[in-house]
């Protein structure tokens, strides 16, 4: 298999306090809800390239795995590259916003790729928002306790306004995915599996009554399947 790819969709289903506004969103949308879904969808598309993904979050939701453990699973397993899903707060409900990507490394080319991840996003999703710092170094502990290139990303703010309706959506969550999935393999230079262009046959039953070979036929068709019946010694 290729190179390996950890996914972590941030916090989990209860963690305190990581959910939309309920002035913005009557059912108060939890963070990890809306990251586990971007996490779903690229986990899935990632299935048709020649790599590895690990999840080091609970996909269930119902365990918020330290961030220690997180990054511990991915060492242990020599991880790639390390992609942290989350979705920010902090205007108040304000139309402030928009979306962010933060990396940790003294290395001039992680800067490079998280510019590159952010581009890749935002030019599917085009929430952009309002941050005067759109890709920005941080010691978050998932960043800086990572062997691999790791990025942290924000996909918008869910006390903004405007950000909110956005984020809810499944076509914005589409989007991120996309734009996840263009940025690795672009930078990993990912190849997608060989497809398995054969034809198979399936038989169903043999018989020497050729009536109950009949009426096989006629109720694999009523259940919507084609059918035929061959004769042969």
């Amino acid at each position: 298999m290729g190179v390996k790819i950890a996914i972590d969709a941030g916090h989990g289903l209860y963690t305190a306090g990581k959910r939309c506004m309920k002035k913005l969103d009557s059912k108060e949308t939890r963070e990890w809800a809306l990251n586990d879904r971007i996490a779903d969808k690229l986990e899935k598309s990632l299935k048709a390239y020649d790599c590895q993904v690990l999840r080091v979050d609970d996909t269930t939701g119902l365990i918020d795995v330290s961030l220690a453990n997180r990054t511990k699973k991915a060492n242990n397993w020599g991880a790639d590259i390390y992609i942290s899903i989350h979705h920010n707060a902090g205007v108040k409900g304000g139309s402030g916003g928009g979306t962010q990507v933060y990396y940790y490394s003294s290395k001039a080319e992680r800067k490079t790729q998280a510019t590159k991840l952010y581009n890749a996003i935002v030019n599917k999703t085009k929430l952009v928002g309002n941050r005067a710092q759109k890709v920005i170094k941080h010691a978050y502990a998932v960043l800086k306790s990572s062997n691999m290139s790791a990025f942290l990303i924000e996909n918008g703010y869910m006390d903004s306004s405007v950000d909110v309706p956005i984020i809810l959506s499944e076509a914005h969550a589409d989007q991120t995915a996309q734009g996840i999935l263009n940025f690795l393999v672009d930078e990993l230079k990912l190849t997608k599996v060989k497809s398995d262009n054969g034809i198979y046959k399936v038989q169903c039953g043999v018989f020497e009554n050729k009536a109950n070979a009949d009426a096989l036929k006629a109720r694999l068709e009523a259940d919507g399947y084609e059918a035929v019946v061959i004769s042969g010694s």
